[in-house]
This record gives structure tokens, sequence and C-alpha cells, in this order.
């Protein structure tokens, strides 16, 4: 199975010590987002773990640190925008973020990195060209240490309409000039732009809507076939294989305003101050009431 860190939170930019202890004591457990007072534990063993998938906007806190993972495969998904402190107000200098990933790029291998530029958005000085510019600029620089870049359009999810409130939907015709363009400055730096749940609708001006995270993205990272899997959806327009996501929504202190995963700020700062190193949950630590259901693990190589 696939184990995902980072669907609901960014672990290696603040939980780090807790995520190795999971590894040494060989085991996580997950609460339900929607079922609050159910327990998911996973094995955390490359027996059933075929790959760890690592999603974050700051790799530079463990980049020296992976030692303890070299029995596990994994893959790393960093997103690295042109956005300033009005938008991501918490995430470290883009340049700094930049060498972070030429650094873990050479430690784990350029197939195994992923640069993600999301999600795109057009507000104030954020316009189609500054877009643009940023997109050359690091696809620049990232040149030669990964061949895959995953770009979105930011979606008006009721925590983002909360968070960001004067924030527009980017036109059809916008998703299309920018995607158009991104895809030939891709191509001239070596890379391939893939979609995120955008549907088919980019594929006319060259990306690639297969998935993010598809069997094909996970095999090229593993280095061998997985079985013929079913594909899940979680969310409309999303091709990807459904994985076993260890994060805790309302828990990023980074505090992005187009962040899908927190409601808002004090809940994240709440669950910040309720996380132990030590507990085998995220955030808190196990209630008398609740119930532990161990995840039929099994491994999808063939």
């Amino acid at each position: 199975m696939i184990i995902n860190t980072g669907l609901r939170t960014d672990i290696p930019a603040f939980y780090w010590p807790w995520f190795k202890n999971r590894i040494a004591e060989g085991f996580v457990l997950v609460r339900n987002p929607f079922f609050p007072q159910v327990i998911t534990e996973y094995r955390l063993d490359p027996e059933v773990v075929d790959l760890i998938v690592f999603c974050t906007k700051n790799p530079l806190r463990v980049i020296d640190d992976l030692d303890f993972l070299s029995p596990f495969r994994q893959l790393w998904f960093v997103s690295i925008t042109g956005y300033g402190r009005d938008i991501e107000p918490h995430v470290p200098d883009k340049h700094q973020v930049i060498e972070g990933f030429k650094r873990l790029s050479e430690k784990v291998g350029a197939k195994n990195m992923i640069w993600r530029f999301d999600p795109i958005l057009l507000a104030d000085r954020y316009t189609e060209e500054y877009q643009l510019r940023a997109f050359s600029a690091i696809a620049e620089s990232l040149r030669g240490y990964t061949d895959t870049i995953v770009i979105s359009f930011v979606d008006l999810y009721a925590k983002v309409k909360r968070n960001f409130p004067e924030l527009k939907e980017v036109s059809h015709e916008a998703t299309l000039r920018l995607s158009e363009q991104m895809v030939k400055i891709a191509a001239d730096c070596g890379m391939r732009v893939k979609s995120c749940a955008e549907g088919d609708r980019l594929a006319a001006v060259g990306v690639d809507t297969s998935g993010c995270m598809t069997r094909e993205v996970f095999e090229r990272a593993i280095g061998q076939p997985l079985k013929k899997l079913p594909k899940i959806r979680n969310r409309s327009n999303c091709d990807c294989l459904l994985t076993g996501d260890i994060g805790f929504y309302d828990s990023c202190p980074h505090l992005c305003r187009y962040c899908y995963a927190n409601a808002d700020k004090e809940k994240v700062l709440a669950n910040f101050r309720d996380h132990d190193p030590a507990s085998p949950l995220l955030i808190g630590h196990l209630k008398p009431d609740d119930i532990v259901k161990q995840s039929k693990q099994v491994s999808w190589l063939l």
C-alpha cells in the first residue's frame, strides 16, 4: 500500500520528530476526520508499505535527517510558487526552498522528486504575466533536478472562501492560456506538466491530465510494477489512486490563505499546541471511548 503524509498537513515542515518516532515504533494512529471516535492503525513496515509519499512546502528541516527512511521507498512533492507573505505567510524564502529541493533531489533522485506549482490564482499583483515569470524562473532553477511539474488552479472551497473572501475563480480562458505557456516553458527545461484535479480540460494545450498520484507515477518512483488496482475517487475530477493519509486537518501552521485543509487560524494553533511528538496520533492522544481498527494492509507489488 501507499502511505501519504501530506494531503492534510505538512509533516516534514512541522512534525518530523513525531514522524521519526512513528517509524521507530513501526505504527501510526490516524483519527478519522469525519468520524473522530474512529481510529485507524497503520503498520509502518516496508513489507507492506510500498511507498511513502511526502508533500511539503519546506524540506529544509529534513534534508540531512533521512537515514532512518532507508528501508522505505520515497516520493516527494515539493510546492514552490511565486507568492509572497501576503498569500503564504509562513513559507520560507523561495530561493531557500529551491536550494532545498535540489539537495533533496541529489539524495533521493530526480525521478522521486515532483515540483508542485499550485494552486494558481489571479489576484492583485498576481497577474497572468507574474505567474508565468515566476513559473519560468523556478523551472529554470530546477532544471535537471526533476522532470515533472504538477499544476492546478485554485478551488473555492468553503474554507478557502472563508480565509480568502476576495479570491475569484480563474476563468477557463485564463487557465488555458497559462497552461499552454507553462507546457512550453517546462519542455524547454526538460520537464512535463501534469494537472491535479482539473479533469481533461487542459489536455488540449498539452497538459498530461492523467493525474498526479497515479499507478504510473508510483511505479516510476518505486522502480517496479504494481498490481492492477481500482481507482477510488476521493474528490471530483481526480484520477489518482487512494492512499492511506496519516495527516490531520487544521494542523498546518504555514497558514496559506488558499489552503483547503485549514478551517481557521485559531483551530490550527490550538491543534499545534495539542501535538505531542511521543503520541501515536499526530494531534492529541487516545481517548477512553476511541475505537481503534487495524488497517487491512497488503503490498501492491507484483
